[in-house]
């Protein structure tokens, strides 16, 4: 990786750098930290204290926002949640993202429920792609994972998502001991007969409990020596900035990936940077800080202020998050309030 560069750069002053020479290209933006599912490993039965209405950006907050990002070099916006489609107005949000110069690539990451009625207006106001989480096919897993009986609405979104041309398809699945981690195969399986783009995650310490234990994690290898018990796997090149180590499945074309998050972090290369839905500027998933910048806009700052804001928070991203470190310490903020 590159050294520290003596002088993080001034407003104005080419692309969105960090200290190690990381340009920032990828924007993840929370459109609301509410969910209807209440997976295990991310939030309890009871929910999770939401966000007061009056906290959240508005929608020309985040318009103003992403433009700024656009500006400073961003080429993909991806609305994440929490689940982004319990924002009302979420449709019209995309339509504006879209008419943005230059126009961003824009992609989802969703759970899938409400997906079979929005698909087409989402991809009508200019959503390019779609993520479904989705880390099980088998009923009576899904319920007691998510603790809501939606498999079939799930999957209901899954099609309409691929009808509505919002392609490639991608389902991720985070893979958990004694719970799906001796399903990967069957979940392969199952989505390369529908021609979804599977990508297995290492599971996060980022549940509201904070009781990830790196000990009781599924590996990356372990997954793909899974997925080996059935199927080829060739690695791929070419992977860049992108998290997903891509394998194609037998003589392809199909492929899987394998995001390993923990044990194989893909740091050097990170080109992300996140705002939350109460317009917190984070510079890194685990990171321990993060930069206001709703207050100044609400208080009239220049898009030249929000720059500034936006570029220190960029330089002060770290080389690694440092998962595995014994100094280590989980974010308070669990993956529903930062948005993913």
């Amino acid at each position: 990786m590159p050294s520290v560069r003596a002088h993080a750069p001034q407003a104005g002053s080419g692309p969105l750098l960090d200290a190690f020479g990381r340009i920032g290209r990828d924007l993840r933006v929370s459109v609301t930290d509410r969910c209807n599912l209440r997976c295990t490993y991310c939030m309890p039965a009871e929910g999770l204290p939401w966000l007061p209405k009056p906290q959240m950006l508005t929608d020309d907050e985040l318009v103003r926002l992403i433009a700024l990002f656009v500006r400073l070099g961003v080429r993909q916006i991806r609305l994440t949640g929490g689940e982004p489609l319990l924002r009302q107005s979420l449709v019209d949000l995309v339509a504006r993202i879209a008419a943005l110069e230059p126009r961003p690539t824009i992609a989802m990451t969703t759970n899938g429920l409400g997906l079979a009625r929005l698909a087409p207006a989402l991809k009508a106001a200019g959503l390019d792609r779609v993520n479904v989480s989705l880390d099980t096919v088998d009923p009576q897993e899904f319920l007691a994972l998510t603790r809501r009986d939606r498999l079939a609405d799930v999957e209901a979104g899954l099609r309409a998502a691929q009808d509505a041309g919002l392609a490639p398809v991608k389902v991720n699945a985070v893979v958990m001991r004694g719970i799906n981690d001796g399903d990967v195969a069957d979940l392969l399986a199952w989505c390369l007969e529908r021609g979804y783009e599977l990508r297995f995650i290492e599971q996060m310490p980022l549940d509201a409990g904070h009781e990830w234990q790196a000990s009781t994690m599924v590996t990356a290898d372990e997954i793909r020596a899974e997925l080996g018990k059935r199927y080829v796997l060739t690695p791929l090149g070419g992977r860049g900035s992108a998290p997903a180590e891509r394998f194609r499945v037998g003589d392809g074309p199909h492929t899987v990936g394998i995001i390993a998050s923990v044990s194989a972090p893909f740091c050097a290369a990170c080109d992300r940077v996140r705002l939350t839905a109460d317009g917190q500027l984070r510079n890194c998933l685990f990171s321990q800080g993060e930069s206001d910048l709703r207050g100044p806009l609400r208080a009239g700052a220049s898009d030249a202020d929000l720059e500034a804001i936006v570029r220190g928070e960029m330089w002060r991203k770290a080389a690694g998050h440092g998962v595995g470190r014994p100094d280590f310490r989980q974010p308070d903020r669990p993956m529903s309030a930062i948005g993913g």
